[in-house]
């Protein structure tokens, strides 16, 4: 079976997600990655964002188990939506953001979008 990639190579994982976080303004940490999304929630979320028109990074917690069990933000499902540093939500709250506006306001606070 082929080794999966490790995440933070130091083992440090929960450091190393912070830095991507603080790092990037839009991050998510989803199954698969975003040209090939594994599951539906995490499509879903990248759909979204691709709707704003925004860029960001997808991290995906399937290659690596320490990182899916690494994450620090208390959310029980994947994927984990954070801008500007800060946690937002999964994918319900992501589309429930999206519909009403309040999610192109944040990416307007985070800077990436006009």
């Amino acid at each position: 079976m082929p080794q999966r990639k490790k995440f933070a190579a130091d083992g440090n994982v929960k450091d190393q997600i912070q830095k991507e976080i603080e790092a990037n303004p839009v991050v998510v940490f989803m199954k698969g990655v975003p040209s090939a999304p594994m599951c539906g929630f995490s499509k879903q979320v990248v759909e979204v964002l691709k709707t704003q028109g925004v860029p960001f990074k997808g991290i995906n917690v399937l290659a690596d188990p320490d990182v899916r069990e690494g994450e620090f933000s208390n959310w029980p499902t994947v994927p984990q939506l954070y801008i500007g540093g800060e946690f937002i939500g999964g994918c319900d709250i992501t589309v429930e953001l999206h519909q009403s506006g309040e999610l192109a306001e944040e990416l307007r606070k985070a800077g990436v979008k006009d």
